[in-house]
C-alpha cells in the first residue's frame, strides 16, 4: 500500500502499483481526479491493476472515491443510496465541482469528466475533453461492460444490505452480467423465454389430442338424427311454400283498398279547390279595409296630439289664475297679521304696567332690615379653614392614591410575569404530555403527592433543565439519552422505591426514575480549563450552557460529564484532527457534528467518530425558577404594603365625608342671610327692566288706516290682472270642445270601418274554417292513400323476397305451378300452415345444423388430426433448439464457476479458512453459493473496480473466520 500524500490545496492517493499494462483489462481505471467533492478540495488517486483497498479513519473521505466512481461513470445517485440530487455531492460551501476518470482501453485510453453545478443541480459531461452528452457516455460505459447498477460489480457501503438480500437465481444472473462473455446472460434470457414457450407448446399439443378424442366420440351420435331431420324437411318445404304465396294474397287484397281510397281523395281534392277560389275576393276586401282604417287612426292621434296642447295651455293659464289668488290671500294675511299685533301690544302694555305696580307694593312691604355682615364674615372664615383641612387631608388621598396606583401595576407585572413562566412551564409538560403520557401522568401525580417524600423530588430532566441560550438546546438535547431526559431525579433510594412502588406497580405507568449520587460531581471543575480551549474555538463546557437543580446537575455531571465536555463553533471543525490530536477529550462538539474518540486496543491509536446532530425538540423552551421564586417573594411584599395603604385611605376618606357635612351646614345658613339682601336688589332690578320694556312698547305705534289703503290698491291690481288670464282661459277651452268634436267624428267613423271589418272577417273566419275541416279530411286520406301505397309496396316487397325476386322480374313459373295447388283465401292458407307446423313439430330437436355439424365435425376430426402431427413435429424441433441453446449457456458458465472457485478457494486458504463457490442445478437451474458468502463474492473478480468493503473492525474479522470453519465442519 503506498504512503498518502496531503496538500493545503489537495490530496493525491496511489493505490496499489501501476504494474505492467499488460496487466490492465479493457476498462480497467487507471486515475480518479476529484475537486471541490465531498470532502476533497482537490484529490487525484491512481489504482492498480489488481486488488486495492483505501484505509482510514472515519469521515477521511474513502465513501468519496466511490461516490465518485459511480458518479464519474454516469450511474445514478440511487445506486450509492445516500443524497438523491447530484448538487448534494459537491463540497459545501462551493457552486461546482467535478469527477474525472480515466479508464484503460488498448486503443487508447478514455477521459470522462462530469461537472455539477449546484445552483440548478445540473451535470455538464465531457469525453476525452470534448463536450458530450450522457448518453453517449452511458454507451462508451457500457461498450466497456462496466455495470455501476450492477451489485455484484460494484457495491457502496450502503447497499451491503440490499447486496445480502439478493435471491440464489438474482446473484447468478448478477455474476453473469458482471464477470461472463456479453452472450452468457442472453443465453440464459432465452433459456428462460424458451422455456416458457415449450410449456405453451406442450399445453397445446395435449388439449387438441383431448380434442379430437372428443369429436370422434360426439360425431357418432349424430348418424340417426340426420335421417330423421330430412323426413322432417319435407314438411317444412311445403310449409316454407305457404308462407311464399301467403304475401301475394295479402298484397292483393290491401291493393284493391288502395284503388277504393284514391277515388275518395280525388274527389276532396277537387271540392277544396273551388271553396280556396271564393275565399280569395273576401280577402282583397279585408285588406282594403284595413288600408283605411289605418287613414282614420293616423287623423284621431293627429286631432289628439292638438288636444293635447291645448289642455296644457289651458292647464298654464289655471295654475297663472290660482297664483294671483294666492298674492291676494298672504295681502289679506298680512294685514290680519298687523291688526292682531296692534291688539298684542296694547295688551302687553296693560300687563307690564300691572306688574311694576304689584313690585313696588312687595318693595314697600320689605323695609330696612338690621345688619348681617358680621355673622356673614364669621361664617366664610369657618367655611376658609375647612377647605384647608379638605386640601391637605386630599393632598396626603392624592398621595395614597398615586402609591396605590403604584402597587397595582407593580403587583399586575409580578402576576403577569408569574403567569408568563407558569405557561412556558405549562407549554414543556404539554410537550411531554403529547411524546410520553405515562411520564406526565406520573408529575401530575408528584404535583398531588409531594409531601409523601422525605427528601427533594425533581420531574423529569427536560423539565427540570433550563438553557441559556435557544440555539444550544440541540447540544444538551444530543448528549443526554432520551430516557435520561424523561427520568426523574431522587436524592434518597427509599424515596425512588415508593414513587416507583406507587407508579409502576399500582398505576402501571412506564416511567424512569434515577437517583443522584452522595458525591458531590456537580461542583468539580473541568480537567482542562476553558481558557486553554479557546485557541482551538472552543467557547463553554457543556455544564455552563443550562441551569438545573442541583441533584439534576450531580447526575448529569457523574453519568455524562457535562463538565467535561466541551462546545466549540466552526473553527473547531476546521480544525478538527489538531484538537482531537493536542487535548486527546474524549467527547466534544463543532457546530453542527458531535465527535467521540477512544483508544484502539490494539494499535494504540486514537480512533474518532462524529455523528451530525439532530435540532432540538423540547429543551427550546426557557423557564428560570430562580426568578419565578424571586417574583412571587416580591409579589407577596406588594400585597402587604398595599394593604396597610388601604387602612389609611379608608381613614381619611371618613374625614373627608365629616368636613364636607359641616362644610355644607355652612354653607346653607351663609345663603339664607345673602337670600334676604338678595331679594330686594332683584326687585329693584325687575321694576327698572319692566319699565324700560313699557317705554318701548309705547313707541312701537302702528298706523293701520295707511296699511289697510296699500293693501287694497295691490289687491285692485292683481284683480285686473286675473282677468286677463280668465278671458284667455276661456278661448282655449272653446278650441278644445271643436277639436274633440272633431275627433269623436273621426272615431265614429273608425267604429263603422271595423264593424265592417269583423264582419267580413268573421265570413272569412267560417269559410277558413270550412276549408281546414276539408282540408284535415283531405290529409287524413291522404295520409291513408299513402300508408296504403306504402303498405303495398311493402307487402309487394315482401312476396318478392320471399320468393327470392328482383325489383322487375315475375314470379317464376315453378312458383305459379305450385300456387295453384295451394288455397286463395288467407283463412285457408292459415289453415294449412298449422296443420303442417304440427306435423313438423312432431320431429323435436332437429335443424339444418344437425346435418351441417355432422359434415362440419367430419371435417374437422381431418383437419385436428393434421394440426396434431403439425404441433408434434414443432414441438420436438424446439426442444432440440432448447438443447444447443442450453449447451451453449451452461458450459461456459461452469467453466466460469470453476475459474470463481479456484480463485476463492486460493483467497480463503490465504486466511487459515476454507470457502467454495458451487452451481447447483434443481428444477430451473437455480443457482446456490455455499457461503461464498454474498458479501466477499465479489472479491474474485480481479476486474477494473475497487469495490468499498464494509467496515469490519478486526475482532468481527476474526469471529466470521471462525463461524465460516464451523460450518465447513
Amino acid at each position: 500500500m503506498a504512503a498518502v500524500k496531503k496538500k493545503a490545496d489537495g490530496a493525491k492517493l496511489v493505490l496499489g502499483h501501476m504494474g505492467n499494462k499488460r496487466n490492465l483489462v479493457e476498462g480497467s481505471i487507471v486515475r480518479i481526479k476529484m475537486e471541490n467533492f465531498l470532502t476533497y478540495d482537490l484529490c487525484e488517486v491512481f489504482p492498480g491493476p489488481h486488488l486495492n483497498m483505501i484505509v482510514g479513519a472515519n469521515g477521511t473521505g474513502k465513501s468519496s472515491i466511490v461516490c465518485a466512481i459511480c458518479l464519474g461513470l454516469a450511474g445514478k445517485t440511487s445506486f450509492i443510496g445516500r443524497a438523491d440530487k447530484v448538487g448534494f455531492y459537491v463540497k459545501r460551501g462551493c457552486q461546482k465541482g467535478y469527477v474525472e476518470l480515466e479508464l484503460y482501453k488498448s486503443s487508447g485510453n478514455i477521459i470522462i469528466k462530469r461537472e455539477i453545478n449546484v445552483a440548478n443541480n445540473h451535470s455538464v459531461w465531457y469525453l476525452n475533453l470534448k463536450n458530450a452528452s450522457l448518453k453517449m457516455v452511458e454507451e462508451q460505459v457500457a461498450a466497456l461492460n462496466i455495470q455501476v447498477g450492477n451489485l455484484c460489480q460494484f457495491l457502496p457501503q450502503d447497499k451491503v444490505g440490499e447486496f445480502a438480500k439478493l435471491s440464489k437465481i438474482e446473484l447468478l444472473e448478477a455474476t453473469e452480467k458482471s464477470v461472463g462473455p456479453p452472450e452468457m446472460y442472453k443465453f440464459h434470457c432465452e433459456l428462460k423465454n424458451y422455456r416458457e414457450k415449450e410449456k405453451e407448446l406442450e399445453n397445446a399439443f395435449k388439449s387438441k389430442a383431448e380434442f379430437l378424442e372428443k369429436l370422434s366420440q360426439r360425431n357418432e351420435r349424430y348418424k340417426q338424427d340426420v335421417e330423421r331431420y330430412y323426413q322432417r324437411k319435407r314438411h317444412l318445404d311445403k310449409i316454407d311454400m305457404l308462407n311464399r304465396k301467403r304475401p301475394w294474397v295479402e298484397y292483393e287484397t290491401v291493393r284493391q283498398q288502395y284503388e277504393e281510397v284514391k277515388q275518395k281523395c280525388n274527389s276532396l281534392k277537387d271540392e277544396l279547390k273551388k271553396l280556396q277560389e271564393l275565399q280569395t275576393p273576401i280577402s282583397q276586401k279585408i285588406q282594403q279595409i284595413e288600408k283605411k282604417q289605418r287613414a282614420i287612426d293616423v287623423k284621431v292621434r293627429e286631432k289628439a296630439n292638438e288636444i293635447k296642447e291645448t289642455s296644457q295651455k289651458c292647464k298654464q293659464k289655471q295654475d297663472d289664475l290660482e297664483r294671483k289668488d294666492t298674492e291676494i290671500n298672504n295681502i289679506q294675511h298680512s294685514l290680519g297679521m298687523k291688526r292682531a299685533e296692534e291688539q298684542d301690544r296694547q295688551k302687553k302694555i296693560s300687563n307690564i304696567q300691572k306688574m311694576i305696580e304689584d313690585w313696588t307694593n312687595e318693595l314697600s312691604t320689605i323695609g330696612n332690615q338690621e345688619d348681617l355682615q358680621p355673622e356673614i364674615n364669621r361664617i366664610e372664615n369657618e367655611i376658609r379653614h375647612i377647605q384647608n383641612e379638605r386640601a391637605n387631608n386630599e393632598s396626603e388621598m392624592s398621595d395614597i392614591k398615586m402609591e396605590r396606583q403604584s402597587l397595582e401595576r407593580e403587583k399586575r407585572d409580578k402576576s403577569n410575569r408569574i403567569t408568563q413562566l407558569d405557561n412556558l412551564m405549562n407549554l414543556k409538560e404539554e410537550k411531554l404530555r403529547k411524546m410520553f403520557s405515562d411520564t406526565y401522568n406520573a408529575v401530575v401525580w408528584l404535583k398531588e403527592n409531594s409531601d409523601k417524600f422525605k427528601k427533594c423530588v425533581c420531574k423529569p430532566i427536560m423539565l427540570e433543565i433550563n438553557v441559556k441560550d435557544q440555539n444550544h438546546a440541540k447540544f444538551v438535547e444530543n448528549h443526554i439519552s432520551m430516557n435520561d431526559m424523561r427520568a426523574f431525579v431522587f436524592e434518597s433510594q427509599e424515596d425512588m422505591q415508593v414513587f416507583l412502588k406507587e407508579i409502576r406497580d399500582k398505576q402501571n405507568l412506564r416511567v424512569n426514575a434515577v437517583c443522584s449520587p452522595q458525591d458531590s460531581f456537580a461542583e468539580r471543575r473541568p480537567r482542562i480549563p476553558l481558557a486553554d480551549l479557546k485557541q482551538y474555538g472552543f467557547f463553554s463546557y457543556l455544564r455552563e450552557l443550562f441551569d438545573a437543580p442541583y441533584p439534576v446537575m450531580n447526575y448529569l455531571c457523574s453519568q455524562y460529564s457535562v463538565h467535561e465536555v466541551p462546545v466549540g463553533t466552526e473553527k473547531t471543525r476546521s480544525m478538527i484532527e489538531t484538537v482531537i490530536k493536542e487535548t486527546r477529550l474524549r467527547q466534544m462538539y463543532t457546530a453542527e457534528e458531535k465527535y467521540t474518540t477512544k483508544m484502539s486496543v490494539y494499535s494504540q491509536k486514537m480512533i474518532s467518530s462524529n455523528v451530525s446532530l439532530k435540532g432540538a425538540q423540547f429543551l427550546t423552551v426557557m423557564v428560570d425558577a430562580e426568578e419565578r421564586q424571586q417574583v412571587l417573594e416580591q409579589l407577596k411584599a406588594v400585597q402587604i404594603k398595599y394593604s396597610s395603604l388601604e387602612s389609611s385611605w379608608e381613614q381619611l376618606v371618613n374625614r373627608q365625608k365629616c368636613m364636607d357635612r359641616k362644610d355644607n351646614e355652612l354653607r346653607m345658613r351663609k345663603k339664607e342671610i345673602l337670600d334676604i339682601k338678595t331679594k330686594k336688589r332683584q326687585l329693584e332690578q325687575k321694576i327698572c327692566t319692566k319699565q324700560d320694556s313699557l317705554n318701548q312698547l309705547e313707541q312701537e305705534n302702528i298706523n293701520l288706516e295707511e296699511t289697510e289703503q296699500e293693501a287694497n290698491g295691490r289687491v285692485k291690481a292683481i284683480t285686473v290682472q286675473k282677468a286677463k288670464h280668465v278671458a284667455e282661459l276661456m278661448h282655449l277651452i272653446k278650441k278644445c270642445t271643436l277639436l274633440s268634436i272633431e275627433k269623436l267624428d273621426l272615431t265614429l267613423q273608425s267604429t263603422a270601418v271595423s264593424f265592417e271589418k269583423n264582419h267580413l272577417e268573421s265570413e272569412h273566419k267560417n269559410s277558413t274554417s270550412r276549408l281546414k275541416d276539408l282540408e284535415n279530411q283531405y290529409v287524413g286520406i291522404d295520409e291513408r292513400k299513402r300508408n296504403l301505397l306504402e303498405n303495398c309496396k311493402g307487402l309487394l316487397k315482401k312476396a318478392r323476397q320471399v320468393c327470392n325476386l328482383g325489383q322487375n322480374e315475375d314470379v317464376p313459373e315453378d312458383f305459379q305451378t305450385a300456387f295453384q295447388a295451394l288455397p286463395y283465401s288467407l283463412d285457408e292458407i292459415d289453415a294449412m300452415l298449422n296443420e303442417e307446423t304440427s306435423r313438423a313439430s312432431c320431429f323435436t330437436g332437429l335443424n339444418a345444423s344437425v346435418v351441417e355439424e355432422y359434415n362440419k365435425r367430419t371435417k374437422e376430426i381431418q383437419e385436428v388430426t393434421l394440426e396434431l402431427d403439425r404441433k408434434k413435429l414443432e414441438l420436438e424441433n424446439y426442444r432440440q433448439n432448447i438443447s444447443q441453446v442450453k449447451e451453449k449457456w451452461l458450459n461456459p458458465l461452469k467453466q466460469l464457476v470453476e475459474k470463481i472457485n479456484n480463485q476463492f478457494s486460493r483467497f480463503f486458504s490465504s486466511m487459515q479458512c476454507v470457502g467454495e463457490v458451487d452451481l447447483h442445478t434443481e428444477n430451473e437451474l437455480l443457482q446456490n453459493l455455499t457461503y461464498a458468502e454474498k458479501m466477499t463474492v465479489l472479491f474474485v473478480y480481479n476486474g477494473p473496480y475497487m469495490l468499498e468493503p464494509t467496515k469490519w473492525n478486526l475482532k468481527a474479522f476474526y469471529r466470521r473466520r471462525k463461524r465460516v470453519a464451523e460450518m465447513d465442519q
